[in-house]
Formats: structure tokens, sequence, C-alpha cells
């Protein structure tokens, strides 16, 4: 029968339970962001064609929305990085109330 170590036996029992930070950070998540939302009926949705407009719930210039997985983190405006949009962040969401949200 092998003898544990002290230290090795507490650091085994730390361990237990906790997710080490460098596994947590490789975790992939979505990221998107939200321009406005719509709620229409599907006879009008079966109407839409190419050129149709549909208005959506945002005014022009208001913030938009930056989701990860579906929850509202931060909020920004749009802008130009290399021909490519990005996303320029002008409010985060604080840790405590996105958990509310939850």
């Amino acid at each position: 029968m092998s003898e544990l170590n002290p230290n090795e036996a507490s650091a085994e029992a730390s361990d237990k339970g906790q997710i080490h930070t460098d596994v947590l950070q490789n975790i992939p998540v979505t990221l998107s962001i939200e321009v406005g939302r719509a709620q229409i009926k599907i006879r009008d949705l079966m109407r839409l064609t190419q050129g149709s407009v549909v208005e959506l719930d945002r005014i022009a210039g208001e913030p938009l929305d930056l989701l990860v997985n579906n929850t509202v983190v931060a909020q920004g405006e749009v802008v130009l990085v290399n021909d490519r949009y990005g996303i320029r962040l002008t409010r985060v969401v604080p840790a405590s109330e996105r958990l509310d949200n939850l």
C-alpha cells in the first residue's frame, strides 16, 4: 500500500470541485451584436421579399447590444476595422446586473 505525501493530499483535496482557470479560459463562447428586434405575424413574414424593410425596435444611433451566449454583457457603436465591422464598447454591464438577468 502506498502512502500519500501530505502535500499531495492537500493539493488533491483543494483541486476537487474546482475548475482550473486555464481550462475555463479555453471554453469557446459565441459573441453576437444585436441591432434590434421585431415581432411580426407569420402572414407578414411570408410576404417578405428581397428589398422588403423590417422596422426594428431601436432608434437610429442607439447603442447596440454585445451578447455572449445570448446574455447582454456590453453596449457599443459600430466601427470599421480594416474593412471589417467591429464594435467600440461604450458601456459594460456590471457582473451583478448580468447575474440578475439569468
